[in-house]
């Protein structure tokens, strides 16, 4: 007789207890082991408990356990978490199987030894019949379904709730998710007004019922989002930095004149177009969009232009701004030189504008939306045993579960989008359908995408110069991975499970549109690395960009107001202080969009920030060590970007890897 020394490590989280019988089966080239019970009256979460397994012969090479939990008698039938088993052959060998998923029935799971394996590394039948199983199982578990036509697919669920329970927010996330959403009124000292529908009456009525609960940079816009230069900053370093652009010639739809603006030094706008000093943020896709009717009442939603100016201080200001995408007599060019009102209105058209844009398509499609997809696909078509699986699935924590709360909280039919916001209802999904047609492969790969909208040289634009880091970062460690595993470009090319994971993203994400510019099939190893550096830069930074500082920007409400109740200037100099109470949102829609800014802004404790893997899905040396490096470069970028902070007016934090979570979780 042969004995195998086994450990069983039971995750740490809340109710990872079982008190059920746990038997395991140890399966290898040579044999397979009884099916055994591993003796405990009950298994706590954090043990770690030993146990051996006899064998009349050695089993071989250990290929995989089978573990199951069957009820016992009159005891519950409960779930139990494990982390990950360790076997000692009598040979000596160390084999480590991860598993970080819930056991919460009485059927028989199987986990491959922790090798990361290509599908065509499976040397035996065990190997290969298990790979096939598992991924037969996993594409009943893990469906497609068409929420909306024109839009990525989503997971097939019906609610948080039916995804598999490793898939779900923990206890600790769910408690602190529903206790902020449901105790915010009171957080923020707003209880009541969530049912006043009368309009603001002045700003400094506003200004007092929002002094609870600020931050240091919602506090510095509230005392400063009338100036232009926070306007124009907030292009660069706002919640969306994505949409500004280099503008060489003007939109013929933009009709502005040398005479129209003033530029300083004696230079005019003709010459600093030629010098590269202007910039433009078009929001014509929302053109033509039904905006939303709350409370009984039309709401409005326009597709401004705005024209910016470097100035030679390197500062950029707001020269021009046009509310609507054509040119007419009722649509006049606002300039800074207008009355106070008229500049001040357009630009809150522009805000509301920007707020729509931002949270439809730099957010929610860009970011929640493609990481679903990322998530899905990755699940159905890649194995546990896959290097691919063990190096993303980190970065796909809690992914399902918020976006599937999103379809009711935030985007369905009570919804505080719908409830809120102009760009809700009707509008929202015919928003995000066209903003698909702006999705090209090299809008979501951030060095491409600074070229292309000729970004590379303008001065304090923090979230280009943290972001590019951060994606080289982020570059040298999954190239490191990948180029561990894949040898040669053949060997991408033979790896039938890598490319049925690409052409799932291309066909499900992207709906099979070949001028996106997205793969569909992988050629060559660098291709590779590309796209799964996109895919993590996008789950991680690229969604703390827009989404960590929606507190910071829009609990001021006048700074992003996410609906508006009256329509835009026609001529100038007939609005005032009146008019503009009256074109913001009422009290109670004011409230009901601070709060869900709030929850959306808000950490949870069990955060797990870029570059912290607590789950050991790698046993080999090498990418672990690599994992080590990553956090270490990270940790140099956290303390660069926090020293530079240290001289800025307006901090910028949201690319500071010490804020970026690992995956899309809130």
């Amino acid at each position: 007789m042969v004995d195998y020394e086994v450990t069983v490590y039971t995750g740490d989280r809340l109710n990872s207890t079982t008190w059920n019988p746990v038997h395991i089966k140890l399966v290898g080239t040579d044999g397979e082991s009884k099916r055994t019970w591993l003796r405990s009256l009950v298994i706590f979460s954090g043990s770690v408990s030993t146990y051996f397994v006899s064998c009349p012969n050695s089993l071989g090479q250990l290929v995989l356990i089978e573990l199951d939990k069957r009820q016992f008698f009159l005891l519950p039938d409960d779930a139990w978490f494990p982390d990950k088993v360790e076997i000692k052959s009598p040979e000596r060998d160390i084999y480590t199987f991860p598993i970080y998923c819930w056991i919460n029935n009485s059927e028989t799971h199987r986990f491959r030894e922790g090798k990361a394996l290509r599908i065509f590394d499976e040397s035996n039948f065990l190997g290969q019949h298990a790979r096939k199983q598992e991924l037969i199982h996993r594409s009943v578990d893990y469906g497609w379904n068409l929420f909306y036509s024109g839009i990525p697919y989503t997971i097939k669920a019906d609610g948080p709730t039916s995804l598999p329970n490793e898939l779900q927010f923990s206890f600790t996330k769910t408690t602190e998710f529903a206790f902020t959403a449901v105790t915010g009124l009171a957080e923020l000292q707003l209880k009541g007004l969530d049912d006043n529908r009368e309009n603001w009456e002045s700003l400094d009525n506003i200004n007092d019922i929002f002094r609870f609960k600020g931050t240091l940079i919602s506090d510095y816009v509230q005392e400063h989002w009338k100036e232009d230069g926070l306007f124009a900053y907030q292009f660069l370093n706002g919640v969306h930095p994505t949409l500004i652009q280099r503008c060489k010639t003007l939109p013929k739809n933009f009709p502005v004149t040398d005479d129209m603006v003033f530029i300083p030094d004696g230079s005019n706008l003709s010459q600093e177009l030629k010098e590269g000093n202007i910039y433009l943020c078009d929001y014509k896709n929302l053109d033509g969009m039904p905006a939303n009717t709350i409370q009984g009442i039309q709401q409005y939603l326009m597709a401004p232009l705005v024209l910016l100016h470097k100035r030679p201080d390197d500062k950029l200001m707001p020269i021009a701004i046009q509310l609507k995408q054509t040119p007419a007599e009722d649509n006049p060019i606002f300039l800074p030189t207008d009355s106070t009102y008229d500049w001040l209105t357009a630009k809150i058209f522009v805000r509301s504008a920007d707020f729509a844009e931002h949270q439809i398509n730099a957010h929610l499609l860009r970011t929640h939306l493609l990481a679903e997809v990322f998530v899905v696909s990755l699940l159905r078509n890649v194995p546990m045993v896959h290097p691919l699986y063990k190096l993303l699935i980190p970065h796909t924590r809690y992914t399902l579960h918020i976006n599937e709360l999103s379809r009711t909280q935030l985007v369905g039919p009570n919804g505080v989008f719908t409830k809120a916001a102009a760009s809700g209802g009707e509008a929202l999904m015919k928003i995000m359908a066209r903003s698909m047609s702006s999705i090209t492969y090299r809008s979501l790969c951030l060095p491409d995408n600074i070229a292309d909208r000729d970004m590379q040289d303008l001065p304090n634009f923090h979230y280009r110069d943290d972001g590019l880091q951060l994606w080289n970062i982020i570059f040298k460690y999954v190239q490191g991975v990948i180029q561990y595993y894949y040898k040669s470009d053949d060997e991408v090319q033979q790896d039938s499970e890598l490319q049925t994971w690409i052409w799932d993203i291309f066909n499900y994400g992207f709906l099979s549109e070949p001028q996106t510019g997205i793969p569909q099939v992988f050629a060559t190893v660098p291709e590779l690395i590309k796209f799964v550096t996109m895919l993590l830069f996008n789950s991680s930074g690229q969604h703390a960009a827009v989404n960590n500082g929606q507190y910071d920007y829009g609990r001021w409400m006048p700074n992003t107001p996410p609906t508006l109740q009256r329509p835009p200037p026609t001529a100038k100099g007939t609005t005032s202080e009146a008019t503009m109470l009256q074109t913001l949102p009422p009290i109670n829609v004011t409230v009901r969009g601070m709060v869900a800014v709030r929850v959306l802004s808000t950490q949870s404790s069990d955060f797990v920030t870029l570059g912290h893997y607590p789950e050991e899905h790698f046993t080999e040396e090498f990418p672990r060590q690599l994992q080590k490096e990553f956090k270490v470069e990270l940790d140099r970028l956290s303390i660069t970007i926090n020293n530079r902070n240290k001289g800025l007016e307006i901090p910028y934090t949201y690319l500071n890897p010490k804020m970026i979570e690992n995956s899309v979780a809130i």
